[in-house]
């Protein structure tokens, strides 16, 4: 693969039409592509003169099976609060338009674009990998999460299973794992996850972005309505499972029910609660001006003025400790209003305490006492 030019975000295209289910309008080029491309009116245009306008066309997701060489992600982001990530899919049929995973659709040739949310890979091989190095002497129990790229509990689990079958190797080896999720899926892996919250084994976060139906549909168009979220959280909570709530990311004059839904999650069990604000790095920073100016052209320029405000000038910045927070006024307002919501419902902000010292690995033989208790921050 080439090594990319200096990076350029292109420019977004107004007026495309949005694609029924799916976040993406287009398939925006990635950063090591040689040619480019742009859409262009050829003048045949739909059947609108006949009296009826033809629907857009649906995209079908593909899935490549492939087989990994490794299951452990070392993080080595200081401002990320987990040292250790599996993610069994690549791309995402979740399709949210401000997902900062999109980039890594590039190193695949993949467009981040509509590629990254139909044309999908299943590491079919995951668990049995996983279980592998887990075991291995030199492991040493610490904070997990599955996931971290990707939405474990994107549809295509369904199918698959992959998650399940991790969190199936993480119950027997009794190691702790934390998930952040939007989808419905999780609800059939409830059984496991209430029996790894009897040893502090599970930290479960619940993404609940708007409790706004449609701007749901539009922003997040495969993910699990906000109704079904809430009722997620409820049913987690009931069973004993650890629940947390996600009001990521905050996208100025877009998602603007911040307190209430923290207000309906602390109604529903949620016991945590963390934010982010948009972050739009590499390609990303096209597809979601793409989708901006197709669903909410009035308000483009003024969302994307306020993002600039949040990154020092600039459409994203990557420093560490800013990228999630932002800076400047705006971001200090952003954060009063959580930490104020918060106090006021009783939303614990820390990181929830999971248990390592039940581990059963060969490096709980080895060094037990390295095996502490994990703190998990999203």
């Amino acid at each position: 693969m080439p090594r990319p030019a200096p990076f350029h975000a292109l420019p977004a295209q107004p007026g495309l039409p949005a694609l029924k289910g799916r976040g993406s309008v287009r398939i925006v080029p990635h950063r090591y592509e040689v040619w480019q491309r742009e859409t262009a009116d050829d003048g045949w245009g739909t059947h609108e003169d006949e009296g009826h306008k033809e629907d857009a066309p649906r995209i079908a997701t593909q899935v490549q099976e492939v087989l990994c060489k490794s299951a452990i992600n070392r993080n080595e982001s200081p401002d990320l609060g987990f040292m250790h990530s599996v993610n069994p899919y690549r791309g995402c049929e979740h399709g949210c338009s401000y997902c900062y995973a999109r980039p890594g659709h590039s190193y695949l040739n993949l467009s981040p674009g509509l590629d990254f949310e139909t044309r999908l890979i299943a590491k079919t091989n995951v668990a049995e990998v996983l279980r592998r190095e887990l075991l291995a002497p030199s492991y040493v129990p610490g904070k997990l999460v599955l996931g971290g790229v990707t939405d474990v509990y994107q549809p295509i689990d369904k199918h698959y299973g992959l998650t399940r079958q991790l969190l199936t190797v993480l119950h027997e080896l009794k190691h702790p794992v934390g998930l952040v999720t939007k989808g419905a899926l999780i609800e059939r892996d409830l059984d496991l996850l209430a029996q790894m919250s009897q040893w502090q084994g599970v930290a479960v976060y619940i993404t609940l972005t708007t409790l706004d139906a449609e701007l749901a549909r539009r922003l997040e168009p495969r993910a699990a309505s906000p109704a079904k979220r809430l009722s997620l959280m409820r049913r987690l909570s009931e069973a004993g499972v650890r629940v947390g709530v996600s009001v990521s990311p905050q996208i100025p004059f877009i998602n603007v029910d911040l307190e209430q839904c923290l207000a309906a999650a602390r109604e529903a069990g949620a016991r945590n609660a963390f934010y982010t604000v948009l972050r739009l790095p590499l390609e990303l920073e096209t597809v979601f001006q793409d989708w901006l100016l197709t669903h909410y052209p009035e308000r483009a320029e003024r969302v994307m003025n306020r993002v600039r405000d949040l990154h020092g000038g600039r459409n994203y910045r990557s420093e560490f400790g800013l990228r999630h927070t932002g800076q400047g006024v705006w971001a200090q307002l952003l954060a009063q209003r959580f930490a104020k919501a918060c106090a006021r419902l009783g939303l614990v902000r820390e990181s929830t305490p999971l248990n390592t010292d039940l581990f059963v690995g060969r490096a709980q033989a080895v060094a037990p006492a390295t095996a502490q208790q994990a703190h998990l921050d999203f």
